[in-house]
């Protein structure tokens, strides 16, 4: 069952108050990963149309607004607004807590012409007769690794999440010859920090992935002392 939350340890430069990079598990990474998979429309979904930069939620409006007589009859406005993501189902945290996998049903008319669709309402383009018939289909069997953990990454690992979000496994060495090229030259100006990230963390990750480079920073640092402040972004 995928989680409602997941933590990540936090490697913070005080004097320059950035995150130099965090420490994270398995459901965190997996999340991270989901996000290349999410189609255009469940972006402007999660993040909402007044969230998008650029013109993309102008076509989305834009589509919501189409009316249906204008649409090829063997389509349906759902099959681009509400997209199903190729990874639905499995066991990526957060943004499931929205995604939970739906049923999808194909239909036929009642001659049983050579063609199907996802909307009962579509005319067969074979006989002309509504496609209201439903068919049952079968899809891939989802296999899972030994472990029965699912996801994409696997759970024995730890990694290292860097502030513009390079992702690669935890290693003694590598977390040193990063401090070096950070420039940091005292290990008491370096704090660790364990945070939570929930849906809302999640949506304010996905929002400053598509913005800007220093996206733990912004999420974890800026973004809290923003709201200590009294401000709401």
């Amino acid at each position: 069952m995928a989680k409602s939350s997941v933590s990540l340890k936090l490697l913070i430069d005080k004097q320059a108050k950035r995150v130099l990079f965090a420490e994270a598990g398995k459901e965190c990474v997996d999340f991270l990963f989901y996000i290349l998979s999410l189609p255009v429309a469940k972006l402007i979904t999660l993040l909402g149309k007044e969230g998008m930069v650029g013109s993309l939620s102008n076509l989305y409006q834009s589509i919501e607004n189409l009316n249906d007589s204008y649409i090829q009859p063997n389509k349906s406005k759902n099959t681009l607004l509400k997209p199903v993501s190729p990874v639905t189902g499995s066991s990526v945290p957060l943004l499931l807590l929205n995604d939970a996998p739906t049923e999808r049903k194909f239909y036929r008319c009642s001659q049983w012409c050579n063609y199907v669709s996802f909307d009962p309402s579509a005319i067969c383009l074979g006989c002309n007769r509504i496609m209201g018939t439903v068919v049952e289909s079968v899809g891939p069997t989802l296999r899972k690794e030994a472990s029965g953990e699912g996801g994409f990454v696997k759970g024995v690992v730890t990694f290292m999440v860097m502030d513009d979000l390079v992702v690669q496994p935890m290693s003694t060495i590598s977390s040193i010859t990063l401090l070096n090229s950070f420039n940091v030259k005292e290990l008491s100006a370096l704090e660790e920090k364990v945070v939570h990230m929930g849906m809302a963390e999640a949506v304010k990750l996905l929002r400053a992935s598509l913005e800007r480079k220093d996206v733990l920073t912004h999420v974890f640092l800026e973004g809290k002392k923003q709201r200590k402040n009294g401000f709401n972004k």
